[in-house]
């Protein structure tokens, strides 16, 4: 049975003005200038920590452990105010259902954010699996993370696809030996990725014929 293996960020869900928010929320409590949304979407695909310490260094100053806590306590309960599904994406997570398609997450954003946003969108229910940045010892760009989703799913890597917007998502389907399309509608670079897709409605039409259905 194939399998698509979704990023959450800028692939799944539009996340950025969640994140924006949060994080400017953090940097008027430390007494920074806040951001403009489009540099936050620069910042988006490392998790939450890479998050704050780039936000942190582009203002000179070191992040602390404290500023971390602070962020994911206010992100974690506002995770899912402004997110939301990108357009049509609903709809392909259902087809690929139809068509035989087994459906996971690996992202680097922290399990329990994680599921509190998917529980508020109503979108957990079409993934057989989830798999946050902490959810193994590793995260992409390590292909341990796509390897531990083919692991706990039974999964061969020539079965699989991993669908994302961001550099770690295709080098860690890249080393774990298994097929990228880059989602042109998020936030990153899809350089070195198998294929690219311009829309969410677009990609079950587009890895079917490119990967063939079950």
């Amino acid at each position: 049975m194939p399998l698509a293996i979704f990023d959450l960020d800028g692939t799944l869900v539009d996340s950025a003005p969640d994140l924006h928010a949060s994080l400017n929320r953090l940097m008027g409590r430390y007494g920074l200038a806040p951001f403009l949304l489009p540099e936050v979407k620069k910042m988006i695909g490392d998790g939450a920590r890479a998050l704050v310490e780039k936000a942190f260094a582009a203002r000179g100053e070191a992040v602390g452990e404290e500023a971390v806590r602070h962020f994911l306590a206010d992100y974690e309960p506002n995770s899912a105010v402004l997110t939301r599904p990108y357009p049509g994406m609903v709809e392909a997570l259902e087809t690929f259902g139809k068509e035989g398609w087994q459906r996971a997450i690996c992202t680097n954003k922290p399990i329990a954010a994680t599921w509190v946003m998917l529980d508020a969108l109503r979108l957990g229910g079409y993934f057989e699996l989830v798999l946050g940045g902490d959810s193994l010892p590793v995260k992409k760009p390590d292909p341990g993370h796509v390897l531990g989703v083919l692991e706990k799913l039974g999964v061969d890597p020539l079965d699989a696809t991993m669908v994302g917007d961001h550099q770690n998502d295709i080098r860690a389907a890249a080393g774990a030996r298994v097929r990228s399309v880059f989602a042109a509608w998020g936030y990153g670079d899809g350089t070195g990725a198998d294929l690219a897709c311009a829309t969410p409605a677009e990609l079950p039409d587009l890895l079917i014929a490119a990967f063939g259905a079950p």
